[in-house]
């Protein structure tokens, strides 16, 4: 295993408290090899924009944006770090939208330096360190970590696709927001997240055709759709003939 180079951001808006914790880590650890500061919400996001840290240490209640508002914006733009909320409200809400969001931790004002070194170590631990490829890839980590969510969502889309399957509903499922998700998809399997959901439900229809009984129609409920006509469409799109050409083909079935 190698660790690859780690790049965090420390957002908080009280002086002595960001400088405390800059210090202790750089101190007590060698797995971070950039720190960057960020005294309000548009500075911290300035930073993920101009840096890219794979980390973020992140106070919700900052000056400019909060930090709910940083971690939108950074996961629109695909670029959200794994992030770290610390806060001094002890309240569930904000601990649910905070991991609603994507966050990998959440820990309470006032916290030991010692347990946020922890959490840190355990996200470079657990995902920006991958098998050496010989490549050197700086980001090889977060490609890792994409892949593994990507992954998540496919296995959801897998097991679910006869559902009402969305976007949001997946991304909640698996801990990220919607638009972060969305990303991944375009960047990661170079596909959209409907192209992706389509071709799993096409290719489960393509299973179901073995059974003669099923009409086309029947089919296409079973895998997800309620639209016959837009069954065949996708169909055709993915198949290159319609779904009856298909069974044809395939076996002389009739639809």
């Amino acid at each position: 295993m190698v660790s690859h180079k780690i790049r965090l951001l420390i957002a908080e808006d009280e002086d002595a408290i960001r400088r405390s914790i800059i210090n202790f880590i750089r101190g007590n650890t060698r797995r971070v090899d950039e720190i960057y500061e960020a005294g309000n919400g548009q500075e911290a996001l300035d930073r993920i924009y101009q840096y890219r840290p794979q980390i973020m240490l992140l106070d919700i209640q900052m000056p400019v944006k909060d930090g709910f508002v940083v971690m939108k914006e950074a996961a629109a733009a695909g670029l959200c770090p794994r992030t770290i909320i610390l806060s001094g409200y002890n309240e569930f809400e904000y601990a649910r939208q905070a991991m609603r969001l994507g966050a990998a931790d959440y820990l309470l004002k006032p916290c030991r330096s010692t347990e946020i070194i922890k959490k840190i170590e355990g996200i470079i631990r657990d995902e920006f360190s991958a098998p050496d490829t010989g490549e050197g890839r700086e980001d090889g980590g977060a490609d890792l970590s994409a892949n593994r969510l990507v992954n998540a969502a496919l296995a959801y889309m897998e097991d679910h696709y006869p559902e009402a399957v969305t976007l949001s509903l997946v991304a909640d499922t698996i801990g990220i927001t919607a638009a972060y998700l969305s990303t991944l998809f375009t960047h990661t399997a170079g596909r959209t997240f409907v192209d992706c959901l389509n071709r799993i439900r096409i290719d489960r229809a393509c299973d179901y055709f073995a059974d003669q009984r099923l009409k086309n129609y029947e089919v296409a409920y079973r895998v997800g759709f309620h639209d016959e006509k837009y069954f065949s469409s996708v169909f055709k799109k993915l198949k290159g003939m319609s779904p009856s050409e298909y069974r044809n083909t395939t076996q002389g079935g009739q639809g």
